[in-house]
């Protein structure tokens, strides 16, 4: 009796929107070194304060939903106590923030520190300032509006120039986690506002930019970032656009939700920026940078006028500016419509990205060298900060024509 042969595994490829999709953006080479090759960076803080910001804003709403705390929330009693909790979960990761950024935990082993000697110097760590501002700037108005947070979606595309002899599969996943997902119906945006017994201003913000629609329940999509708002054009068309990527992220993530059973329709994703509220001096060179080039799109009207006055008079040697909080918020909050057109466009985007990958892990898999297989097309930014600058020849090429005295 002659027995048939095991048939080849199936496997379809994964992809998330974060871990692949911006990490390849970012650049190819590096991508494959962290991503498929998992060699984390050395100084990840950038990934810690990025987690460190969601797991604050997911436990401090799971907090207001089950104790109905009052804003503001104190930062000592009610905020540093989670701030713990996430360090410690982050830690166990491998994940540390630098010195600056973070008063280091207080439960770690061998510490007899309590929440008393905490102080108020303590309290203006960039990071434990930014979790403080997050929490009693958007808290109040984006805690109230929450169906679902941290929601994984996830649905599958056909995979790009298919070719059954050579490609690994004939489909490909994507996924993605939703920091916030929340529903409403469109006329009634009104009354939900004044159910709150206060002005809700992301109610407000929603208002002012949606169409008004007789549509009946809906959705919107929130995204924090832990980082400023990006310039809407890049000045080095070698640099990443992170305005445009982001906005495609929201719009993948709305083609996403649209794929589960309990969908409503998605009329708009926000995105929080929220280095905005608490903005380091790097941030502020940068966005002076980008009023002097007109790189925003934040405008320099009556209302504003003193807060960009301000940073275009500002040095970087000098005390960061007083800026209002209006200025903040509305650097801060982001709104896209989710238009089909638009939505397509980033599918087809996402298609491409996943291409290159493929492209590159089968040309490796064929013998080609790693550097040959997978590009280095990182900014100037990013191949300063990376640990695999050392060996990489872009960015050799950059260096070699230096003399040494």
């Amino acid at each position: 009796m002659k027995l048939p042969a095991r048939s080849k595994s199936y496997m379809i490829p994964e992809y998330s929107l974060t871990g692949d999709l911006l990490s390849y953006i970012t650049c190819g080479l590096q991508y494959r070194y962290q991503n498929k090759g998992t060699l984390p960076p050395s100084k990840p803080v950038q990934r810690w304060f990025g987690e460190f910001i969601h797991g604050v804003l997911e436990e401090a709403y799971l907090s207001w939903k089950y104790q109905k705390k009052e804003f503001p929330w104190d930062w000592k009693e009610d905020i540093r106590p989670i701030e713990d909790e996430i360090d410690l979960r982050l830690q166990v990761r491998g994940l540390y923030p630098h010195d600056e950024d973070l008063f280091f935990s207080i439960n770690q082993p061998g510490s007899d520190l309590t929440l008393d000697d905490l102080n108020e110097h303590d309290h203006k760590k960039l990071a434990s300032a930014r979790a403080e501002k997050a929490i009693n700037i958007w808290g109040k108005h984006l805690f109230p509006l929450i169906d679902s947070s941290e929601l994984l979606i996830k649905g599958v595309r056909p995979m790009p120039n298919y070719n059954k002899n050579t490609s690994r599969s004939n489909y490909y996943g994507i996924n993605g986690v939703v920091d916030v997902l929340t529903s409403a119906k469109i006329n009634r945006l009104h009354e939900q506002s004044t159910l709150f017994n206060f002005d809700n201003e992301i109610v407000n913000f929603i208002k002012q930019n949606m169409d008004e629609s007789d549509a009946e329940d809906y959705e919107i999509i929130i995204d924090y970032k832990g980082m400023k708002r990006p310039p809407v054009k890049v000045q080095n068309p070698q640099s990443e656009d992170k305005w445009e990527n982001h906005k495609q992220q929201i719009l993948t993530y709305s083609w996403l939700r649209s794929k589960q059973e309990d969908a409503k329709s998605i009329s708009a994703g926000i995105i929080l920026y929220l280095n905005e509220l608490v903005p380091s001096k790097e941030d502020l060179a940068l966005i002076k940078e980008e009023f002097v080039n007109d790189l925003t799109d934040i405008p320099e009207n009556d209302e504003f006028h003193e807060d960009v006055e301000l940073i275009l008079n500002w040095e970087e040697d000098d005390k960061a500016p007083n800026l209002s909080d209006e200025f903040k918020k509305a650097r801060s909050i982001r709104y896209i419509k989710i238009d089909e057109a638009e939505r397509q466009k980033a599918l087809k985007k996402f298609d491409q990205v996943v291409c290159n990958i493929e492209n590159s892990l089968i040309s490796e898999t064929n013998g080609c060298k790693i550097q040959d297989a997978w590009k280095a097309e990182a900014d100037e930014r990013t191949c300063l900060a990376c640990d695999f600058k050392t060996f990489c020849n872009k960015y050799s090429d950059k260096t070699k024509d230096i003399k040494v005295p």
